[in-house]
């Protein structure tokens, strides 16, 4: 065994694999650009060397040799399938913990991949595929467009028509570019209703596979993953046998070693089954299938690096019970889903469940890397119980600073169809319209804020306490507090470490007899006891004798609060501040923002145009997504001070559209 691996590869997986290699006494050795110095994965290795780039294999082999590694784990994504990386590791007389450069050329190249699975007699979905090929030419829709060189959904473009497949060929084609350095596209014919099925294979050196079961990744979004589980609630003993064969074959017909995943497309009406792609690495959602099977995949991966033999054959395999997987992404579901970014300024994870995090409080998350924050794992003895695991899991997870995906991660998971296991690919398009993803402020987050922010001390001397004392009846304060829907008006008196009460917005009451109505609030709303006892991170809300927990953190005039797996921002909104802040992607006063942080991919209008309204002015990619933004109104582009290169901020200006 390896005394020195180095983990060629950054955040949740990193970490992950320290992990392990902590577990087998192995030293590991991370890297590192100048942006993640702070990263969770740098602390939490034995040794850590700065590189300029996860991508620059010459660093990354350089701080292997330095550092006495004798192997290089890749993780996922970056090299972990770059068949130059692998050959550069074996010149250099280092163990790349993966498959041949042979065998990730083969399946690497999704064209020469489906013609030698096929050769092995494994079911493929009929297409074309460039060079051969002239996709322009395809007739048959619904159609799928793939990047032949790609992986994990990106470029993948669904065409319903012959008018789409144009535009859908070239914006394809830019992120195969952009993602894979290789423009190269095929075209399938696109299975309606169905289900994304995989099989996880392990080979050793000495001619052993074997499969260890599938994962049901049907729960996608924009061919993302989101949700994942094992075993698939739609596969039989039957179907998995006959699946796992064909998998097997598959690894077999390119000499294949180590961990690796066989990808179906399976029709959810009929059952039949066709080969999409073989992933030559680790896959994100491991933990499912390490959870079922007992089975700790990356110390495989290491064992059959090493040389040794797998010590199991495939009656030996058994699957026991049900594990499901939430990624939890740095994403905005009230905004599109549009990738988000910042400082996280306090964290909690749940326990009794697995959760492979990159996450520590003081982590930036920036548009440099996948959105990709953590992943949430529950395991239990059914599916059933394990749904119900991870929905209280997630509500357990509190990220504040960091917008994300974790209330529509709990909307789904306890979705009817997503309980009854009838899932498909498109299913996750199909319910978004029925979830409410608005994340409107509830008045008992309200009521948080403003006593957090009433309570502050203001000063020493006694006549700044904010407890609203003069003769007579104690006097109101209203705090105005702007959250992302707009600027809520809150009035509270007394002190509310002790007690006091507060009036909050849309109040169906008169207010009692003898109190007056506050000023600028709403004059509906009655006055309801509350108070707050804040310990740390930890804030407890009494209002009207219910008592609620809560995680906050302030940021300045900001104050972010959590609970059920939700987060809010709230800004304490001073007298003269603008009454409305910036729209995320365009507005009627024709000013066209950015809707996320990231880079200006393409310009596709010139100061003087005459334009629409929803055209298309400027295309913004963040995190390998693209995000076209139109114009907001008919008129003149007036001014366009942005160039295809140029990185962008949140809500910077793009252009100004005179109607």
């Amino acid at each position: 065994m390896f005394s020195t691996v180095l983990i060629a590869n950054r955040g949740e997986i990193a970490v992950r694999i320290i992990r392990t290699l902590r577990t087998m006494g192995v030293t590991s050795v991370a890297v590192y650009t100048e942006a993640d110095a702070g990263a969770l994965h740098v602390r939490e290795a034995d040794q850590a060397l700065q590189v300029p780039k996860y991508l620059d294999m010459g660093a990354i082999v350089a701080a292997a040799r330095d550092t006495g590694a004798q192997a290089v784990h890749p993780g996922y994504g970056f090299l972990a399938e770059n068949a130059q990386f692998a050959r550069l590791c074996a010149k250099e007389g280092l163990v790349f913990i993966g498959p041949p450069a042979e065998a990730i050329e083969a399946m690497g190249d999704k064209i020469r991949a489906k013609a030698t699975v096929a050769a092995a007699g494994v079911p493929v979905v009929p297409g074309g595929a460039e060079p051969a090929d002239d996709l322009r030419a395809w007739n048959a829709f619904p159609a799928l467009i793939k990047p032949s060189a790609g992986g994990g959904g990106k470029g993948m473009v669904l065409v319903r028509t012959a008018a789409e497949l144009p535009e859908a060929l070239e914006s394809a084609r830019r992120t195969a570019v952009n993602a894979f350095g290789d423009g190269t596209l095929l075209i399938e014919r696109f299975i309606e209703n169905p289900r994304h099925i995989e099989i996880q294979v392990l080979a050793d050196t000495h001619g052993a596979v074997v499969h260890l079961g599938e994962r049901e990744c049907s729960l996608q979004r924009r061919h993302q993953k989101i949700i994942e589980e094992a075993p698939s609630p739609f596969v039989t003993p039957e179907t998995r046998a006959a699946m796992g064969a064909a998998a097997v074959e598959a690894a077999r017909s390119v000499g294949y070693t180590g961990a690796g995943t066989v990808e179906f497309i399976v029709d959810g009406t009929t059952g039949d089954y066709h080969f999409m792609e073989m992933n030559t690495r680790l896959q994100v959602e491991h933990p499912v299938t390490e959870l079922v099977t007992d089975m700790d995949l990356v110390e495989l991966q290491l064992r059959v690096a090493a040389g040794e033999p797998l010590t199991f054959t495939q009656p030996e395999v058994w699957l026991r019970g049900h594990a499901v997987e939430a990624r939890v992404y740095a994403e905005d579901p009230a905004r599109s889903f549009l990738p988000t970014g910042g400082r996280v300024l306090a964290l909690a994870e749940p326990s009794g469940v697995r959760v492979d995090s990159s996450l520590a409080a003081g982590t930036v998350v920036g548009s440099d890397f996948d959105p990709m924050l953590s992943k949430v794992v529950a395991w239990a003895p059914t599916r059933e119980e394990a749904l119900r695991a991870l929905d209280r899991a997630l509500g357990r997870t509190t990220v504040l600073g960091v917008t994300t995906n974790i209330p529509f991660l709990r909307a789904l998971v306890t979705r009817p169809e997503v309980v009854a296991g009838e899932l498909d690919t498109g299913l996750v398009e199909r319910v978004l319209p029925g979830l409410d993803l608005s994340a409107a402020t509830p008045a008992d987050v309200l009521a948080v804020g403003a006593l957090i922010f009433h309570g502050a001390p203001a000063g020493r001397d006694p006549w700044d306490v904010a407890d609203g004392w003069r003769m007579g009846e104690r006097a109101w304060t209203t705090l105005r507090l702007e959250s992302r829907e707009g600027v809520h008006e809150v009035a509270v008196r007394g002190l509310p470490a002790t007690g006091a009460e507060i009036r909050l917005p849309g109040g169906a009451e008169e207010p009692p007899a003898g109190h007056e109505a506050v000023p600028g609030a709403d004059v509906r709303a009655r006055a309801v006891p509350a108070k707050v006892r804040v310990a740390g991170e930890r804030a407890v809300l009494t209002l009207g004798g219910r008592v609620t927990s809560y995680t906050f953190a302030r940021d300045g005039e900001t104050v972010w609060i959590g609970r059920d797996g939700g987060a809010w921002a709230l800004t304490r909104h001073r007298i003269g501040d603008p009454g409305d802040r910036p729209g995320a992607a365009g507005g009627g006063d024709g000013v066209v923002r950015s809707p996320m942080p990231g880079t200006v991919l393409l310009v596709k209008a010139a100061v003087g145009d005459q334009v629409s309204k929803d055209q298309p002015l400027v295309v913004v990619e963040a995190m390998k997504m693209e995000h076209t933004v139109t114009a907001p109104v008919d008129g003149v582009v007036r001014e366009l001070p942005v160039r295809a290169g140029q990185s962008v901020d949140m809500d910077a200006v793009l252009a100004v559209v005179e109607a």
